[in-house]
């Protein structure tokens, strides 16, 4: 079993020679091209120290560690050969009064407060903290006769500019998504949340890898409880890397072994502010555009952004179709095995004639028509995803039109069962979360066969399993049937969407500090 335990701790040495060594031989600079190391001469108070520089190529930028790192350090002016005492001005706590005292020349606070005019410049003693820092794109200044070095954050590699939403399109809102780099995505949700009491604790997961980790929450709203256990569920993660926030999901979520998503991931800032300001946490994670929303229930899987941006009506009128697109993707291929294979009665006749005069020529059984259908679907989704985007639409009319068409006319499936597919799966697209519609597109095949065997009582036995499935499951803590296991007002209001003026309590089933999100009249121009 490998070792976890951390390597032990070791300090600059005041020798610097010492630490160049210890740097060339951490980085094997001898074969790795873009670490770089630059030895200079600095100057202060007209006195000469060696000094070297470590940093990554690509990922800091230049002009930025040249005009203000090498040049105030190596240019000779008036602030570094200046040789006498330091004059400070202090005030006696008594009186108030500003007294003039020399100091003793101290080489550290003198490079630290004079010398290098950098906004983000810190003191690190463990070698180990340092190389951190320049694997994450910082740069470290090691001086002779001192046992400290210089943190310089003077990040500058390329990335990702904010843009539109690529999983998550509306028509009525924001249309900004989060990007790979972490402090962009802080700066997307302050800009959102101008508020003080909005808290983001980093950490960092990955012996290996070091990824940090944002946990986002609002200190004034969230349940203290709530935040203790999802830093604690990944402080205590042990892994060598983590490289997604879909990989760190499947680490803290606590019903490993039931595959339905428990943990919201969304790419939008405005649905986290959304979720923030009702008492939730949102978990960023270093190189992903992806963040997570904990704790998530089962009504966030069929609620869009942009619900609270419509007419109530209209938001929920699509609410209800996304629940009709809900029942439709998880039984309706189940639903018609069952009903053709053991419950003819229910059909009219004209339709029952109908179906059985398309199956006449068909010499498959009606199962192996639906599941290689189904599979064909899938097929061309997947391949749509993974072409090329100008051949994407080629490829669905090749699909969907010219094959399915040729498969009826070769009597290979029945017209029928090309409907029914067709039904599941654009209802499958009108699920608003990925993970969520990628669960009910795997649990439909068990569906299938569950009517295929046993008809309507199949399908009820594993409705039942399934519903209990819901029930027993929780999000860190919180059942992920809330609120629908509350009373039926409860329930009604919390699962439609309200009018603006009616958002005056928060999810109680998050417990959250502070209950009332308005006043009960939050249009006083009216009353």
């Amino acid at each position: 079993m490998q070792n976890y335990e951390p390597a032990p701790k070791q300090n600059v040495s005041s020798n610097i020679e010492l630490n160049l060594k210890y740097i060339q031989s951490k980085y094997q600079t001898s074969i790795n091209s873009d670490i770089m190391i630059r030895t200079f001469n600095l100057i202060a108070q007209n006195k000469t120290y060696k000094a070297f520089l470590v940093y990554i190529d690509g990922m800091v930028d230049s002009k930025l560690i040249n005009d203000f790192v090498l040049e105030p350090l190596m240019l000779r002016s008036y602030s570094n050969t200046y040789n006498k005492k330091t004059n400070q001005l202090t005030s006696e706590n008594s009186n108030n009064i500003s007294v003039r005292k020399m100091t003793k020349f101290n080489l550290e606070d003198y490079i630290y407060d004079s010398l290098i005019p950098q906004n983000n410049l810190t003191k690190k003693v463990e070698l180990n903290k340092i190389v951190e820092s320049a694997n994450s794109g910082n740069c470290a200044l090691f001086i002779d006769t001192l046992e400290i070095a210089f943190d310089i954050d003077i990040k500058g590699f390329k990335q990702r500019s904010v843009d539109t939403p690529q999983n998550e399109n509306i028509i009525n809102g924001p249309q900004e998504a989060f990007v790979e780099n972490i402090r962009v995505n802080t700066s997307l949700l302050r800009r959102i949340l101008n508020n003080e009491n909005l808290v983001i604790e980093s950490m960092q997961v990955g012996e290996i890898s070091k990824t940090q980790v944002a946990v986002c929450y609002m200190q004034n709203i969230i349940n203290p409880e709530l935040v203790k256990e999802i830093k604690y569920r990944i402080n205590s993660l042990k892994l060598d890397s983590l490289i997604s926030s879909g990989q760190l999901a499947q680490l803290i979520e606590e019903n490993e072994k039931i595959d339905i998503p428990t943990l919201l991931e969304t790419e939008r800032p405005d649905k986290c502010s959304k979720f923030l300001m009702q008492g939730r946490a949102v978990i960023l994670v270093n190189g992903n555009p992806y963040a997570i929303i904990a704790p998530a229930v089962l009504i966030d899987f069929l609620a869009s952004p942009e619900d609270t941006n419509l007419k109530t009506l209209f938001a929920n009128f699509l609410k209800v179709l996304r629940i009709l697109a809900y029942f439709i993707t998880l039984l309706a291929p189940g639903m018609f095995i069952a009903i053709t294979g053991f419950h003819h009665e229910i059909l009219p006749t004209e339709l029952l004639f109908s179906i059985l005069a398309s199956r006449e020529n068909v010499p498959f059984p009606i199962i192996f028509e639906l599941i290689l259908m189904e599979i064909s679907f899938e097929l061309i989704r997947e391949s749509g995803i993974r072409v090329p985007a100008p051949i994407g639409a080629t490829l669905g009319i090749v699909g969907a039109l010219i094959l399915g068409d040729a498969a009826v006319s070769a009597h290979i499936v029945s017209p029928i069962l090309i409907i029914i597919v067709a039904i599941t799966g654009l209802s499958s697209f009108a699920i608003p979360d990925f993970a969520f519609s990628f669960h009910l597109r795997i649990y439909r095949f068990l569906f299938t066969l569950l009517g295929f065997c046993a008809g309507f009582i199949g399908i009820g036995a594993g409705l039942l399993v399934y519903i209990n499935m819901l029930c027993s499951m929780n999000s860190f803590g919180v059942s992920f049937v809330s609120p629908l296991t509350s009373s039926l007002s409860t329930h009604f209001n919390s699962f439609f969407v309200k009018p603006a003026w009616k958002f005056e309590k928060r999810p109680g089933f998050i417990q959250p500090k502070k209950k009332y999100a308005q006043p009960k009249i939050s249009k006083k121009w009216r009353y």
